[in-house]
């Protein structure tokens, strides 16, 4: 380490920032300088903004061992050096992710999450209140769909009882918040099919990849040369097989690492597939019949759909 600096988490800090990296790469006389930033898209997305519109060279640092961590101790100093450490030790360099439309795909579906947790959520009290209410009441609701029961709750009448009123009241306001959640989610899943279709239609094209899967795809991918070949994506996405080999013994194991939301993406692809698309079928059925399981041929094809994906990302998005 040869010299440190402290400065607030402000755009002026920022600023300072820069011009006293600038004095240390002049007294150095060092070429090109790279910058290794801890939490590049949370706490660190305003300095990493600031760094881009600069034009300077941001890295990703990798997220650090606990035991390592634990044992060096920690304060803001200490993550400075062993962010820089991270980086120059890491056999593969990240760049952070953008912003622009990739970042509004994020928000889109962080959102989309949001609502649609939150409706399962109150159809489940909606459900609730329904199952302890008067038997007047509940022979309305039965035999009723879900959505006929909250169109039903929406209309009932008060009543002498106070118990009845209160019960009547709640799951009208339970019903009308499942519609506003269904409208959010309708004009969510509108903008995000726009946004898709802007940034890479092809990937619709492809089967089984709705706007939503679509858009988790788009959203870890980036931007084009993000990943130095699909190997690399497909661990980011936890499809790839890590070798568990031992003795004389050869076999692989699923990965159980990478972006969680991108891998149950591209299950949902996978399954979709396994349904609908005839060449996946057949696919399966020759898999089958050579004696794989079930949980190695959706393996395999969760590598291929990664393949595919990342190809058709970088060739048109």
């Amino acid at each position: 380490m040869l010299a440190e600096i402290t400065v607030p988490a402000t755009a002026d800090g920022a600023g300072v920032l820069l011009a006293w990296a600038g004095r240390q790469t002049t007294a150095l006389g060092t070429g090109r300088r790279a910058w290794a930033l801890d939490g590049a898209r949370c706490h660190g997305v305003g300095l990493l903004r600031v760094l881009r519109a600069a034009g300077e060279y941001v890295l990703e640092a990798p997220k650090p061992a606990t035991g390592r961590r634990r044992r060096g101790g920690k304060s803001d100093a200490l993550d400075a050096v062993h962010a820089a450490r991270a980086v120059l030790a890491a056999d593969h360099l990240a760049t952070p992710r953008t912003d622009g439309d990739r970042e509004a795909l994020r928000l889109l579906h962080v959102c989309r999450r949001h609502y649609s947790d939150t409706r399962t959520a109150t159809i489940n009290l909606f459900k609730s209140v329904i199952l302890t209410a008067d038997d007047d009441l509940r022979t309305q609701m039965r035999g009723l769909s879900t959505l006929r029961q909250i169109q039903h709750a929406t209309t009932l009448t008060t009543t002498t009882s106070d118990l009845d009123r209160l019960r009547h009241t709640q799951l009208a306001t339970l019903a009308e918040q499942i519609l506003t959640l269904d409208r959010l989610l309708k004009a969510n899943l509108t903008e995000i099919r726009t946004l898709v279709d802007k940034l890479c239609p092809a990937l619709l094209d492809q089967p089984g990849i709705g706007p939503v899967t679509a858009a988790i795809t788009l959203t870890a991918w980036s931007h084009p040369g993000r990943f130095r070949n699909e190997a690399a994506f497909a661990s980011l996405a936890g499809v790839s097989p890590v070798p568990a080999s031992s003795g004389r013994i050869t076999r692989h194991r699923l990965n159980r690492g990478g972006d969680r939301t991108l891998n149950a993406a591209l299950h949902t692809i996978a399954k979709a597939r396994q349904r609908c698309h005839q060449p996946t079928k057949d696919y399966i059925n020759r898999r089958t019949n050579e004696g794989r399981t079930p949980t190695e041929i959706t393996r395999s094809l969760k590598r291929y759909i990664a393949r595919q994906i990342w190809r058709t990302l970088e060739a048109t998005a």
